[in-house]
């Protein structure tokens, strides 16, 4: 991850056009206990809480908009030490049923032991998805020009699906997203510096809720990493423990 400054102007005029005119619609917040040191104590400093909020406002003839915030608690005396946002807009002024897509994503940590601030590198991607419906579950396909400004800035590729698919009167619910996208293998700093070509990386969060009352769920999401966090040729996967709370 790079250190990387931008104007928050062009950021705020970014944010503005993908937000755009949205209605009040789906609200999700999670509660997450992430156990990976005790699943994977080598490559990881302790275990830690995670809080997720999510507004999504449904396809319509114009498009969609989804903002999603993730506030690791992993800092020291659980404080935040990493805060990540993903801002998604979608539209169309045309008949066949594929949008174009505006996304923005973000952050930033503190790494410990040595208490050193990072930015989790801007991404800025344009392309193109497909939302359908297949065996009662819902879908959505896409396909990115992503532009990564690290110091030295990656011109790469993003394919995303994202999917939901409700049982039993949505007694108990299936969906997630995965995401693989290509990156350069050196992004101008002294840790990559001599690397060459690209690397192809995997993000992906399948998740399984169980509805206790009304908006109320318990269930869990399974993160899962290759070439995300380490540089190592190493699938990593750390399920969580978590409760889901849906409004209007």
């Amino acid at each position: 991850m790079a250190i990387i400054n931008f104007k928050r102007k062009t950021q705020l005029l970014l944010f503005i056009l993908l937000s755009g005119p949205a209605v009040a619609c789906a609200q999700m917040l999670q509660i997450h206990f992430d156990p990976r040191h005790t699943l994977d104590p080598r490559r990881n400093r302790e275990n830690f809480p995670t809080l997720y909020f999510e507004y999504f406002k449904p396809m319509d003839t114009l498009g969609s908009f989804f903002i999603k915030t993730e506030d690791d608690l992993q800092g020291a005396n659980h404080n935040t030490g990493k805060f990540y946002t993903q801002v998604s807009r979608s539209f169309k002024f045309w008949h066949p049923k594929i949008y174009a897509q505006l996304q923005y994503s973000g952050g930033i940590g503190i790494a410990e032991p040595g208490s050193y601030g990072y930015y989790i590198t801007n991404t800025f991607s344009l392309g193109a998805v497909y939302p359908f419906q297949w065996k009662g579950g819902w879908f959505s396909t896409s396909l990115s020009y992503a532009y990564n400004a690290f110091k030295r800035p990656s011109n790469d590729v993003l394919y995303s699906l994202y999917w939901g698919h409700g049982f039993w009167n949505y007694k108990f619910e299936f969906s997630g997203d995965i995401n693989l996208y290509t990156l350069n293998r050196n992004l101008g700093d002294a840790y990559t510096a001599g690397l060459k070509g690209k690397q192809v990386s995997f993000f992906g969060e399948p998740q399984v809720w169980f509805k206790i009352h009304d908006g109320f769920a318990l269930g869990s999401k399974i993160n899962m990493y290759y070439h995300v966090l380490i540089a190592e040729n190493l699938l990593q996967v750390y399920p969580t423990i978590a409760a889901r709370f849906k409004f209007n």
